[in-house]
């Protein structure tokens, strides 16, 4: 099978596309014939060198195509998207609905060989069947961003209706999975964009106020918009340059939920500030299969509809994660594989 690998990590030209052997299913797993595969700024860290890497290795853990081969009584030729995350099955977190805590939790395409390939095996139990009116384009970019931002602002944040949340950077796959999640949890939504086009299209989507990052002070705006109060809830996925705003938009009381650091992972505050506020500052990851399930319902009914900036063909793979590297995209990129 043809398969996009890197041997060595660098910059976009380490990424090959290679002729490999087709994977082997073991017991417990599906062989998936992938058609396409969205790619996440996960990707881009592990070409650049994150610790976790085993080489050479193929990115991508948002996968939907359809199963070749598979055991535990999953059809052949089934549609299917492929759930992220992959557990041990068997601990305590597993047993309890929180498959994201297990001790040996993993990505798809990050702790196993991922999507930017023909062929794809993983474990029976991601599998999700899809519905003949959802594409297999929308099903690849659907499973991390709004795993990511569901386990975010309904399990973790317990966003309610009538509160009013930030979401940072609206054009990026997790923005615009955000933006759709709180609408659905009937908040307020401001967020902020680099263009007036793409808070816009961030006001498409549910958004009631946007604020240019480049070009207004996010702080400033957001007191305008809530009368000096502040946000309910924060959805941070920047990290390092955005860091500050967000715990300065916060009302007293607030909750700051991370997911991510696209920006760098160090970050400064003055502690008193935290607890002087009241100040909850939440770590979220990914998601469990359950949440992943009920989102799904919500996107087979129509109600979340994947935002998809650009498809690439699998020997563009490079071309495509220098898109997402340009900031310039609304929404996913995605690889079309065959």
């Amino acid at each position: 099978m043809k398969a996009v690998r890197f041997h060595e990590h660098g910059g976009l030209d380490v990424l090959r596309l290679e002729e490999v052997p087709d994977p082997e299913p073991g017991p417990g797993e599906a062989l998936i014939r992938v058609r396409y595969c969205a790619l996440n700024h996960l990707d881009l860290w592990q070409r650049r060198g994150i610790p976790g890497v085993r080489l050479p290795h193929c990115s991508g853990s948002d996968v939907a195509g359809e199963v070749v081969r598979a055991f535990g009584g999953v059809g052949e030729g089934q549609r299917v998207l492929v759930q992220p995350g992959i557990s041990c099955g068997r601990c305590a977190a597993c047993l309890g609905g929180e498959d994201n805590l297990c001790r040996s939790y993993g990505l798809v395409g990050y702790q196993s060989e991922g999507g930017y390939a023909e062929l794809v095996t993983v474990p029976v139990e991601n599998i999700v069947p899809i519905p003949d009116h959802i594409s297999l384009l929308d099903a690849a970019a659907f499973p991390m961003t709004f795993l990511s931002a569901w386990h975010m602002l309904v399990t973790k944040a317990a966003l309610r209706p009538g509160e009013t949340v930030l979401i940072l950077a609206a054009g990026s796959g997790l923005g615009q999975a955000a933006i759709q999640v709180a609408v659905a949890q009937g908040a307020r939504v401001i967020v902020t964009a680099g263009s007036d086009e793409k808070l816009a299209r961030a006001r498409d989507l549910g958004a009631h106020e946007g604020i240019d990052h480049y070009r207004q002070d996010i702080v400033k705006e957001v007191r305008r918009f809530t009368d000096r109060r502040g946000v309910d809830v924060v959805c941070e996925h920047v990290g390092q340059a955005t860091w500050e705003a967000s715990m300065k938009s916060l009302k007293r009381g607030g909750r700051l939920v991370t997911c991510g650091a696209t920006t760098g992972p160090s970050v400064s505050m003055d502690i008193r500030h935290l607890f002087s506020r009241q100040i909850s500052l939440i770590g979220s990851y990914v998601g469990s299969k359950g949440e992943l399930l009920r989102a799904c319902e919500l996107f087979f009914d129509g109600r979340f509809k994947p935002v998809i900036d650009s498809t690439f063909p699998l020997d563009a793979a490079a071309d495509a994660q220098r898109r997402l590297e340009d900031k310039s995209q609304f929404g996913k990129v995605v690889l079309q594989i065959s």
